[in-house]
Order: C-alpha cells, then structure tokens, then sequence
C-alpha cells in the first residue's frame, strides 16, 4: 500500500510544482523582479518548508541524526541530482549574481556548518548565528533587487523569458499558493511512507536522514527545478536550487538548533565534506562557461550516485 501512496504523492508533486512555477514566473514579471530573484527567495523558501519541518519535528523528539541528515543529504540532491537532472533537459544560463555571490555563500554556509559541527555539536548560540545570518542574506537580496540598477537588468533578464502573466496578481498569489501546499502535502506524504519502507529494510536513523527522508523533502525542489526547466525557465530552477541550499543551512538547522542543541556522532565530516565539494565544482562548472551544460549535469548525477552507493557499503 505505502507504494500506491508514493506514486500518489509523485503526482501531487508535480502538479504543485506546475502551479509554483506558473504563479512564481507571472508575479516575477509582474512586479519587475528578477525571475532569478524570485527564485533565490519565495520559490526556494517555500520548496524548503518540508526540509524546514521534517527537521524541527526530529529536533522536538531529539533525533540530531535525522535532522542534520535531512539537511546534508537534501543539499546533496540539490545539487547532485535536481541540478544535475535540470542542466540536462535544459542547460542553465550562468547569471554574474550567482557567480559572485550566491553560489560562494552557499559554498561558505557549507564550510561553516562544518567548522561548526566538527565537536558533533550545534549549539543555541550558533543556531542563533545562522539564522541572523539567513535574514541578513534575505535582507540583502531585497534591498539589491530594489535599486535601479537591478530594476534595469531585472527587465532585460524578464525580456529573455517567454513568460505568460496572468490576468491578475491575485490569480498568481493563489497559482503560489496552491502549488506549495501540493508540493509540502505531497512531500510529507512521501516521506511518511518511505520511512516505513527503510525501517523495514533495516536502515539506521542516519542512514534514512541522508537518504530517504533527503530525498523525499527535495521532492519539491526537484518537482519544481524540473518543471521550470522544461519550460525553458532555468533562473527559477538554479535559483530553487541555490536557494534551498542557503535557507536548508541557515534557517533550517538554526531553528532545528534553537529548537534543541543538536549533538550526533552519526554524521561524520566526510559528509559534509561532500556538500561542500558539490557546491565547488558547480562554481568551478560556472565560471568555465557561460551555461551548465548537459555533460556537467550528467557529471552531477554520476558525483552523487557514487557517493550515495558508497554510503551504503559503508
């Protein structure tokens, strides 16, 4: 039965994912946003909230595997996998915003979590870090897509889009909505039913943290990444992955922290050192070239199919 549920929950995915992105690309032109801005923000937050509450709930009942499980591995699909999978339907346009700014904060939101966690320990105190270092990104996104330097090449991106507004702003709110319900609805209805199927298996709380319940919280991401791919939308679908991947380090594990100091032996540095390498080949692939092209899409997919059959002869 838990079967018949997973493909169900595939299908509310995607159809969430089509109401996102539909919704997300008619506001962002709309209100003269950059659709790679739109991206980075209220698309990555909201494909993030089953990352954020899968989390927050295992800090509650004090599984600190499952929580920073969740997060490692989620980031690892990000990129390893959604990345990898949207450069192939469609290859990625490198944006200069990226390649300055948002790829090596989220490579260095990375590297700390692994200075931070090198004791197996995340603190209230650094948990509070890490959210006053999320809202001050939020902050700084805001305040730079506001300036009429941004507005100008926001238009010139916009124009490059072939992007259909809707008829009112209303109807894009409601298109958002609706498509981040399906995609929270059909994630948690996935992951519930993955975890009964890994605990039948045998798989440790960790091992399911980086794996199962990862791979079901990027459900959104990826759903999401892929549908704006396929219509030829590529900033909303690297900004979702960029995005998620800063918000999952930042505010996930620092509300999850606050939550309950987080402290597991199970997750291991050569882990986090993985995500950490992910997010440096995607900049060393982007400033090699003016697009993520297929073959370094394909190299993403092969990166984390190693390390994932690694992690389960180990």
């Amino acid at each position: 039965m838990e079967i018949v549920w997973l493909l169900v929950s595939l299908v509310i995915l995607y159809f969430g994912a089509e109401g996102l992105v539909s919704g997300a690309s008619s506001f962002a032109k709309r209100m003269g946003v950059s659709p790679l801005v739109i991206g980075l923000t209220i698309v990555s937050i909201g494909t993030s909230m089953p990352e954020l509450v899968v989390s927050a709930k295992a800090a509650m009942i004090g599984q600190s595997a499952l929580s920073i499980g969740n997060v490692l591995g989620s980031n690892m699909i990000n990129i390893g996998v959604i990345l990898g999978l949207s450069a192939i339907i469609y290859p990625i346009s490198v944006k200069r915003q990226l390649l300055k700014f948002d790829v090596p904060l989220m490579i260095f939101s990375s590297v700390l979590f692994l200075l931070l966690f090198l004791d197996s320990n995340i603190s209230r105190i650094e948990a509070g870090l890490m959210i006053i270092l999320f809202i001050s990104y939020i902050s700084y996104l805001y305040i730079t897509s506001t300036k009429g330097q941004s507005k100008k090449q926001n238009q010139q991106d916009q124009n490059a889009e072939d992007v259909k507004m809707s008829k009112h702003w209303s109807i894009d709110l409601l298109f958002i909505v609706v498509g981040l319900l399906g995609l929270v609805y059909g994630s948690d209805l996935l992951v519930v039913n993955s975890i009964i199927i890994a605990e039948r298996l045998g798989m440790s709380e960790a091992m399911i943290g980086l794996t199962i319940v990862a791979i079901g919280t990027s459900m959104p991401e990826l759903a999401t990444s892929v549908v704006a791919a396929i219509k030829k939308r590529s900033d909303i679908a690297i900004g979702n992955v960029v995005g998620s991947n800063i918000f999952n380090m930042f505010l996930v594990l620092g509300v999850a922290g606050l939550i309950h100091p987080i402290s597991t032996p199970d997750i291991n540095y050569i882990d986090s050192l993985f995500v950490v390498a992910l997010g440096l080949v995607l900049w060393l692939f982007m400033k090699l070239g003016t697009r993520i092209r297929r073959w370094q899409g394909a190299a993403f997919i092969l990166i984390y199919v190693l390390y994932f059959f690694i992690k389960l002869l180990i």
